[in-house]
């Protein structure tokens, strides 16, 4: 079942069972989704919805980081708990050894040898790794591999 149809099914279950937090939480995955369709004129499939999803992590992890700095603790556990719910639409994640193989692999295909590659090495490596790893860390260890 497509991602989107998923939301919307999971949307009707939150629902029917009053889970309010839940709901809120899925009514703003969907508000993103369609938003982004209305903007670009298309309709997006999986890959664009778990784009969207791993935006609105980062937009919830950086929200968290500021909460807990003004000591609102209540609004981070908000937080915290949207992300749990939106991971669930990830595909499932990667171990670290099966990131640093496909990031060996990419840097030897391309043929990368310093830090000016690293653009080369990213653009082969974020297709595979899109939604199924945190692409911080992996920037972090294709610099580490560059730079070694």
């Amino acid at each position: 079942m497509p991602l989107r149809d998923q939301l919307n099914e999971d949307i009707k279950a939150s629902m029917k069972a009053r889970e309010t937090d839940k709901l809120a939480a899925l009514r703003l995955l969907l508000s993103s989704v369609k938003q982004r369709e209305v903007d670009e004129r298309i309709t997006l499939d999986d890959a664009g919805v778990v784009g969207v999803v791993e935006k609105m992590i980062k937009q919830r992890k950086d929200s968290i980081a500021q909460f807990e700095k003004a000591a609102r603790q209540d609004l981070a556990d908000k937080e915290k708990y949207e992300i749990s719910v939106l991971q669930g639409y990830l595909p499932q994640q990667l171990s670290p050894a099966e990131v640093e193989a496909i990031v060996d692999e990419a840097v030897a295909a391309t043929g990368a040898k310093g830090a000016a590659d690293m653009g080369k090495v990213m653009g082969v490596v974020k297709p595979k790794l899109a939604g199924r790893a945190d692409m911080g860390k992996v920037s972090g260890l294709v610099k580490a591999r560059l730079a070694g």
